[in-house]
C-alpha cells in the first residue's frame, strides 16, 4: 500500500515509513503508569544494556539520553536505530525466552526506566493500553527486521539446493531474519576467507555474532545454533501440553495460557501447520481481504508469547506414556515432558504420489507449500499442482501469478464436490490454468532435480511427458499419529476418536462420559484435523482448540478431586 504526494510516494507496507507506530513516543502519563513497575537507573554513555544471543533481557524506557540499537551481520556491527527520550527497547523476543536478535548500549549518558522480564509482564498485563502500543512496535520492528535482513542469519549456497529450501522456509516460518548469498560471488568468498568451504560443503550458515560457520546443518541444529528453543522445563508437571501448532494448536495455547494454565506447545517445524503455508486465506472470518497462512500464524504467535506460552520446536513426540498420571511425553533429542493433561493438534499431512523416485525430488522439484518462497523458484516456468481441495486451489491462483503457465491435475471429473466455489470460478477464469481432469502423474525424471514429468489421461489411458521442473503436492490427508497408536483409540484411517465416537468408552475409569473432544484417556483432547470427524477447515481448527481449553478445565477438576 502507497501513500501518493505531489513530490514523493511512501511505501507503508515497510515498518519503518510508520515511526509513530514502530517507534512511538509515549506519553507523560503512559510513562508515569510503567514508572512503579521499574527502577529508575542513570547510566554513562557506552554501557552495553544487551548483547545479541542473550536470552530473558530487560526492557528499557528512556527518560534521559538514547540507545542505540546495533545488529552483527555480513556487512559488520552496525547501528540500526536510536531510541531517543519518552521511547522504549525490546522487539517480540521480549516475550519469550529465545535468544535476542540485537545488541543496545547507551548513546549518551541518560537515565532510563529498566524492567526485568517479570516487572515487563506485569505492566504490559496491568496497563492494556500501554501494552497494545508496545506489542504494536514489537510486531512492526521483527517485520522491518525481516524486511529489511537486518540482524539476520547467513545462508551461503548453490542454486536449487533442497536443503537451502528448507532451512529457508523453516527460518521464514518463524520469523527469523535472514538473507541469501551466492558462493560464486567475489564477496561472498571474501567474507568466507577465514572458513574453508568447498562446494561440496554447501549449504552453509554463517551465524555473526558467534563467527560460527554451520556446515548443512538440521533444522534441530541450526534452532539451538540460534537460540530458537525455548528450553523445556523437565523436572516441571505442566498443566497442559499442546503438541502441535497449527491453528487449532495455537488457539489452545492462547486459551489455555489467558486463563492462567501454565502452557506447552511442541511443535516440529513452525507455528501454522498447513494453513502456515497457504499464500491466502480469503474465507476466514472477520479478513475480507484475504490473510496468508503465516501471517495468521505469525500473529497468533505472537498472542500464545504475550500469555506466556512456551513454544519447543523443532522438536517431535515420539511416544507418549498414559498409564499413569501426570502423563510423559518422550521427545527426540533424549528431552521428556511431564503434563497434566493435553490437546493432540498435529494435523495431518499430504499424501504422496507414491512413484519409485519421489523422494530424491522433495524439495528439489516436488513441494508441498505455496508461498512467495515457491513462487520465486518457479517463476516463468511450467508448473503442475496437484491435488482438489482448498489448498490445492489456493495454490493454483497464487501460483499462476508467477508460473508462465500452470497445469492443474485432479482424478475426479470436475472441482465443484471438493473445493469452494470462488476458487473454481477463479480458476475457470484463468488463462494461464489449464484443469486436466481424471489425470495423474505416472513417472518423474531427473538428475539432482525434477526435469520431466508424465502424466496419464484415465478417460483415454494416454500418457505424455512434459518437460517440467516444478510439481506442487496437495493430495489427501494423512494423520500425524503413529506415535499415538499404543494409547488412543483411532478409526480406519488413523484420525483419533473422541466423544460419542469412542468404542463403548473402552475402560474409560469415570462415571463421567468423554467430552466432545475428549479421547479414550481422561485429560487427553484431540482438535483441528487430526481428530476423526472433523472439518477440515481453519476456522473450526480454531474453534476447536478454543473448545478444548473450555472442556480441559473439567479434567483438572477432576484430578483435584482425585
Amino acid at each position: 500500500m502507497a501513500s501518493t504526494t505531489a513530490t514523493q510516494t511512501i511505501d507503508l507496507s515497510d515498518p519503518y515509513n510508520r515511526p509513530e507506530q514502530i517507534f512511538p513516543m509515549l506519553t507523560n502519563e503512559q510513562i508515569a503508569q510503567a514508572k512503579p513497575f521499574g527502577k529508575v537507573q542513570s547510566l554513562t554513555k557506552g554501557t552495553v544494556l544487551f548483547e545479541r544471543g542473550e536470552r530473558s533481557v530487560n526492557f528499557f524506557i528512556i527518560l534521559k539520553g538514547n540507545i542505540e540499537i546495533y545488529e552483527h551481520s555480513s556487512r559488520g556491527v552496525n547501528v540500526i536505530t536510536v531510541h531517543k527520550q519518552c521511547q522504549f527497547t525490546g522487539e517480540l523476543d521480549l516475550f519469550n525466552d529465545r535468544e535476542i536478535l540485537v545488541g543496545g548500549r547507551m548513546g549518551a549518558d541518560g537515565q532510563v526506566i529498566r524492567m526485568n522480564r517479570a516487572q515487563f509482564r506485569k505492566m504490559v498485563s496491568a496497563s492494556p493500553d500501554l501494552g497494545e502500543v508496545i506489542m504494536r512496535a514489537f510486531i512492526l520492528r521483527r517485520v522491518g527486521l525481516i524486511s529489511h535482513k537486518q540482524a539476520s542469519v547467513t545462508i551461503i549456497t548453490d542454486k536449487e539446493m533442497s536443503d537451502t529450501l528448507r532451512m529457508e522456509r523453516f527460518l521464514e516460518r518463524n520469523g527469523y531474519p535472514l538473507e541469501i548469498l551466492d558462493f560464486g560471488e567475489k564477496a561472498t568468498q571474501q567474507l568466507l576467507s577465514n572458513f574453508r568451504v568447498t562446494a561440496n560443503d554447501l549449504p552453509v550458515v554463517l551465524v555473526h555474532n558467534k563467527d560460527e560457520l554451520l556446515y548443512n546443518p538440521s533444522n534441530l541444529k541450526l534452532a539451538e545454533a540460534l537460540g530458537l528453543v525455548e528450553r523445556i522445563r523437565e523436572d516441571y508437571v505442566y498443566d497442559v501440553t499442546i503438541v502441535g501448532g497449527g491453528p487449532a494448536g495455537l488457539s489452545a495455547a492462547v486459551y489455555a495460557a489467558s486463563e492462567g494454565l501454565s502452557t506447552l506447545m511442541i511443535e516440529a517445524e513452525a507455528p501454522g501447520g498447513q494453513a502456515g503455508t497457504s499464500s491466502k486465506i480469503e474465507n476466514y472470518l472477520g479478513f475480507p481481504l484475504g490473510i496468508s497462512g503465516q501471517q495468521l500464524a505469525g500473529r497468533a504467535q505472537a498472542q500464545a508469547h504475550k500469555f506466556g506460552v512456551t513454544i519447543s520446536l523443532p522438536y517431535t513426540v515420539e511416544r507418549m506414556d498414559c498409564d499413569s498420571q501426570p502423563y510423559t511425553l518422550y521427545l527426540d533429542h533424549h528431552c521428556r515432558v511431564k503434563t497434566r493433561t493435553m490437546i493432540v493438534t498435529t494435523g495431518a499431512h499430504y499424501r504422496k504420489l507414491e512413484l519409485e523416485n519421489e523422494d530424491k525430488f522433495e524439495g528439489a522439484g516436488i513441494y508441498y507449500a505455496a508461498t512467495a518462497m515457491e513462487g520465486d523458484i518457479c517463476k516463468s516456468e511450467e508448473i503442475i499442482v496437484i491435488g482438489g481441495g482448498n489448498s490445492a486451489g489456493q495454490a493454483a491462483v497464487f501460483l499462476s501469478r508467477y508460473a508462465s503457465h500452470l497445469h492443474m491435475l485432479v482424478r475426479s471429473e470436475n472441482l465443484a464436490s471438493s473445493m469452494s466455489d470462488y476458487l473454481v470460478q477463479r480458476i475457470k477464469a484463468s488463462k494461464h490454468i489449464t484443469l486436466h481432469p481424471c489425470t495423474e502423474v505416472v513417472g518423474l525424471q531427473g538428475e539432482k532435480h525434477l526435469e520431466q514429468v508424465e502424466w496419464k489421461d484415465n478417460n483415454t489411458g494416454e500418457t505424455s511427458m512434459h518437460r517440467i521442473r516444478h510439481i506442487f503436492l496437495m493430495i489427501g490427508a494423512v494423520p500425524n499419529t503413529r506415535w499415538l497408536e499404543d494409547c488412543l483409540q483411532l478409526d480406519e484411517k488413523g484420525f483419533i476418536k473422541t466423544g460419542a465416537e469412542v468404542a463403548h468408552y473402552g475402560k474409560w475409569p469415570l462415571e463421567r462420559p468423554p467430552m466432545m473432544l475428549e479421547t479414550s484417556i481422561p485429560g487427553v483432547f484431540a482438535a483441528g484435523d487430526v481428530r476423526s470427524g472433523s472439518t477440515k477447515r481453519v476456522a473450526s481448527a480454531v474453534g476447536e482448540g478454543a473448545i478444548s481449553v473450555s472442556q480441559l478445565h473439567v479434567a483438572l477438576a477432576d484430578l483435584v478431586e482425585d
